[in-house]
Formats: C-alpha cells, sequence, structure tokens
C-alpha cells in the first residue's frame, strides 16, 4: 500500500527508527548523558545512590568548561592552519559551548531567584 509516494512499510521502518533513537540519546555528549543518567529514576533492581548537589553542580560546570576549552582549542588548531579541523566542527563547538554556557547562566539566575524567594519568606 502506497501512502502520498512513500509505502507503510518504509514508514513503519522510519517509525521504529524514531523510536530505538528515542530510547538511547546517541546525540548527547559523554558529559551530558552521565547527566542525564543521574537524572533519571531509579529502578526497583538498581539500590538508590545519593548524589550531594554539590557533585551535581560542581560536575556540570566542569562539563561547561571542558566543553569551552576544547571549542578554544579547535578554534586555535583551525586558525593555526591544522587540516584536521574544519571550519565547520569548529563552528559547531563553538555554539555548543555558547549553549551550554547560557543553559548554566539560566540555572543560575533560577537559583538566585529562587534562594532570594525564599530568604523574603517570613517564618
Amino acid at each position: 500500500m502506497s501512502v502520498g509516494g512513500i509505502d507503510a512499510q518504509r514508514i513503519s521502518s522510519m517509525l521504529a527508527q524514531l523510536r530505538a533513537a528515542a530510547q538511547k540519546p546517541e546525540g548527547l555528549g559523554a558529559s551530558a548523558t552521565q547527566a542525564l543518567n543521574a537524572v533519571q529514576k531509579p529502578t526497583a533492581a538498581s539500590p538508590t545512590s545519593q548524589v550531594s548537589f554539590s557533585d551535581a553542580l560542581k560536575s556540570s560546570l566542569d562539563s561547561v568548561n571542558n566543553m569551552q576549552l576544547q571549542s578554544e582549542k579547535l578554534g586555535q588548531d583551525f586558525a593555526m592552519g591544522n587540516d584536521n579541523v574544519s571550519l565547520s566542527d569548529v563552528m559547531i563547538s563553538g555554539q555548543k559551548a555558547n549553549i551550554a554556557f547560557q543553559a548554566t547562566v539560566q540555572v543560575r539566575n533560577k537559583l538566585v531567584s529562587a534562594y532570594q524567594d525564599m530568604m523574603n519568606m517570613q517564618v
């Protein structure tokens, strides 16, 4: 059966690929995958492990810092004429670092706002 030029088998194959991709986050970096795994709910088979807020915050800040350092190094390598580094790699790395930094700033702003709200509460 053909639906608009694409047969039903091809559509179901695409849906299966999308579902498989949604089950495992391949597009995320290693640090983002680790953070995602730390946030996911534990299953009944795995014991719950306590992760302190300060450790989670420190690891997030370290990963953002590493992204920025990697982006800067790629930019320097490209400027020095390294043939193994393309301009698109430099730009993508820079944008990833920029987005990660902006997200960090937004989280910081929310934390400061929550702290201020708590300090303004009357006991």
